[in-house]
């Protein structure tokens, strides 16, 4: 999905090019929008992982939630798009979005079965409330702070509904390779069919959107797990280290090229 298939209720011409400039709060939809984001999804889980396993898991939520919080409080200051900050709030929304999950999971006892459609159902609350307000879900009418909270809670809905759901095929028998092997063929289905035109852009990126977090999630997971259970065996701690770094190499490339938050890509 490129970003002028997911551009939509945009005023036209010199006027769109001084709103996208200015205002524009979301990057634009590139492969380095897909590759970023699949690195965030990987890190967030062993990064909430290693803090519940070296601080325990009452106090690596609390931490993960202050940090969640002031990253949205950043996000939310700045009146355009700025890489390092909305990234840096997307690292911290799937940290704490795996912690969101996991509490039901592990704290409170609550199956993936159930969870799973929890989310699926406090995601779809959160896209029918935003449409009901604004009549679109596109991310690029994402100029104003009431669309930007809805925007906000979308994201970490499917964070928690992507972190159940990949917990959930890994736990039913395919294990994190095989739920890897799952989501990467599941991720081609709505690009597939948008450009069938069988599903609209929106409802395509979404659809991708909500995939990427057990995608990146089962890789990084099957990449820490020890080798007798069927992983690499690199441990927590190298690769949310070997993640984070790509994902700083990245941002650092798109805040220097501005590749991404260019009206023209």
């Amino acid at each position: 999905m490129s970003t002028e298939h997911v551009l939509d209720h945009r005023p036209q011409g010199p006027l769109r090019a001084r709103l996208r400039e200015s205002a524009s709060k979301v990057p634009e939809v590139t492969v380095y929008f897909w590759i970023v984001k699949v690195l965030t999804t990987g890190m967030g889980e062993t990064a909430s992982d290693l803090l519940a396993k070296v601080l325990g898991p009452i106090p690596a939520v609390g931490l993960g939630g202050l940090a969640f919080v002031a990253a949205l409080v950043l996000q939310f200051t700045v009146r355009r798009y700025v890489a390092w900050i909305y990234w840096t709030a997307i690292v911290m929304v799937s940290v704490f979005g795996t912690m969101a999950a996991d509490v039901l999971h592990v704290g409170l006892g609550v199956p993936y079965t159930l969870s799973t459609p929890f989310f699926l159902i406090a995601l779809a609350a959160v896209f029918a409330l935003w449409y009901a307000s604004e009549r679109t879900l596109s991310i690029h009418t994402v100029r104003t702070r009431r669309r930007e909270s809805f925007y906000w809670a979308a994201v970490l809905a499917t964070f928690a509904l992507g972190t159940a759901a990949g917990d959930l095929t890994a736990s039913i028998g395919l294990g994190y390779l095989g739920s890897t092997v799952l989501f990467a063929a599941a991720i081609a289905v709505p690009a597939l069919a948008h450009r069938g035109g069988v599903l609209g852009a929106v409802t395509a990126f979404w659809a991708a959107y909500v995939i990427t977090r057990p995608l990146g999630a089962s890789l990084a997971d099957w990449m820490a797990d020890p080798i007798a259970r069927g992983g690499l065996g690199w441990g927590l701690g190298p690769v949310t280290l070997s993640w984070t770094v790509a994902i700083v190499a990245f941002v650092a490339f798109l805040a220097v090229s501005r590749r991404d938050s260019r009206t023209a890509v």
